[in-house]
C-alpha cells in the first residue's frame, strides 16, 4: 500500500471532472483497506469505486481509497437450478454482467451497461428495465471503518428502496462494501423483456424465443442510442431519480398533459419519468458553456469537456427549479453531490 499525493481524479469520475485528491491510495485487498484505515494521520476517508455515481464539485483533501479489489467466482449451483455467485468490490459492473452472460448465468442481463463497479451496486440499488439488484442480491460483506470489523448484511438489512438502501442513510460513511453475494439461475431463466423497449428491440431482430444473452444485446443497443459513452463524453448516466407522486397529483397532471408517460407503482402512487419532464421544461439537447443535457435524452447531464463540477451542479439546480415551477413537481438527484 502506498499513498500517492495530487493525484487528479479525472481518470476515476465518469464525468471526468479535474478534481484532486491530497491523498491517494489504492486498495487491492482487505488487508490493505484495514490498514489504510489505520493510518494514524487521518481520521476521516473518502471512499471511490468507479466513480460512475458521483459529481465532484471542488478538490478532495481528506485520504481517497480507491476500492480496487478483483475476482469473481461461482459457488454452488443448486439442482434448482440456481447458482451463488461471489464478486469482489472493484470489479466493473458491466464486465460482471457479461462473465455471467458467458457461464449461461441469469438474472442481471437487463443490468447490461449500467456503469460503475460491483461495489457500490448495493448502496444505490441499481436498477433498469424492470429488474434492480435487490431482485439478485442476497448479501455483502462490508468492513466496519471504526472497529475494522467485517460485518455481513444479507438482504432484509440493507432496507432496500428505489435507489435507495441503508448505506445511503443510518449506514451512510459507516462501512466500505468489499464484496456482493448474488443468486442467480444456471438454466430456466426467467426472463424480463417487458420493460421499456426491450420486447420491440427484440422483434426488431427477429427474435421470438430469446436467450439472456439476446436480452442483454438488446438493452446494450437501447442504451447506447438513448445515453452517451462515458469515454467519449462525460456524464454519469441518469442524474436525476424518476419521481413517484400520489395517484391523485398524477390525475391533475394528465387532465393538463394527457399524453405523460407513467409507470403505476402501486394503487395509490404513480412513477413520472423525470426525462419526459425535463424535456418538457425545454432542456434537451442544451448547453451552458462546456455543461449540458444530452440530445437524446434529457435524463443525462453532460460535460462537453472542461466544466467544473459547480457548473453542471448549477445546471441541475436550474433544471429542478423549472420542472417545479411548470409541474410542481420535485425531482431529486441520484448523482452523489461531492
Amino acid at each position: 500500500m502506498s499513498i500517492q499525493h495530487n493525484v487528479s481524479l479525472k481518470e476515476f469520475n465518469t464525468f471526468g471532472i479535474d478534481a484532486k485528491a491530497k491523498y491517494f491510495i489504492s486498495i487491492s485487498n482487505k488487508e490493505e483497506l484495514i490498514e489504510a484505515l489505520q493510518l494514524p494521520q487521518f481520521s476521516e476517508y473518502f471512499v471511490l469505486g468507479g466513480g460512475s455515481n458521483m459529481l465532484l464539485t471542488g478538490d478532495i483533501d481528506i485520504p481517497v481509497l480507491h476500492i480496487n479489489i478483483k475476482g469473481k467466482e461461482a459457488l454452488a449451483v443448486s439442482s434448482q437450478g440456481h447458482v451463488g455467485i461471489e464478486v469482489q468490490a472493484g470489479e466493473n459492473w458491466h464486465e460482471f454482467v457479461l462473465w455471467c452472460i458467458e457461464n449461461n448465468y441469469g438474472g442481471v442481463e437487463n443490468l447490461s451497461l449500467i456503469p460503475g463497479n460491483v461495489g457500490t451496486s448495493p448502496i444505490q440499488n441499481i436498477g433498469a428495465y424492470g429488474v434492480e439488484l435487490k431482485d439478485v442480491f442476497t448479501s455483502c460483506t462490508a468492513i466496519d471503518i471504526e472497529t475494522l470489523e467485517e460485518k455481513i448484511f444479507m438482504l432484509e438489512d440493507c432496507k432496500f428502496g428505489y435507489r435507495n438502501s441503508i448505506f445511503k442513510n443510518e449506514a451512510k460513511g459507516k462501512y466500505i462494501i468489499t464484496s456482493v453475494f448474488f443468486e442467480l439461475t444456471s438454466r430456466d431463466h426467467q426472463l424480463n423483456t417487458s420493460y421499456g423497449a426491450i420486447q420491440q428491440e427484440l422483434e426488431s431482430n427477429n427474435i421470438s424465443e430469446p436467450t439472456i444473452k439476446d436480452v442483454s444485446d438488446a438493452v446494450i443497443a437501447i442504451r447506447q442510442r438513448k445515453l452517451p459513452d462515458p469515454k467519449e463524453i462525460g456524464n454519469s448516466g441518469s442524474f436525476f431519480k424518476n419521481p413517484v407522486i400520489p395517484k391523485a397529483e398524477f390525475e391533475v397532471l394528465q387532465e393538463k398533459h394527457p399524453n405523460a408517460p407513467h409507470y403505476v407503482v402501486s394503487d395509490t402512487e404513480i412513477k413520472v419519468p423525470a426525462g419526459w419532464l425535463i424535456e418538457q421544461c425545454g432542456f434537451k439537447g442544451q448547453r451552458f458553456g462546456d455543461a449540458g443535457v444530452h440530445k437524446n435524452q434529457a435524463l443525462v447531464l453532460v460535460n462537453y469537456g472542461n466544466a467544473k463540477g459547480e457548473e453542471i451542479l448549477a445546471l441541475a439546480k436550474k433544471i429542478q427549479k423549472s420542472v417545479f415551477e411548470k409541474f410542481n413537481i420535485s425531482i431529486v438527484a441520484e448523482v452523489n453531490v461531492i
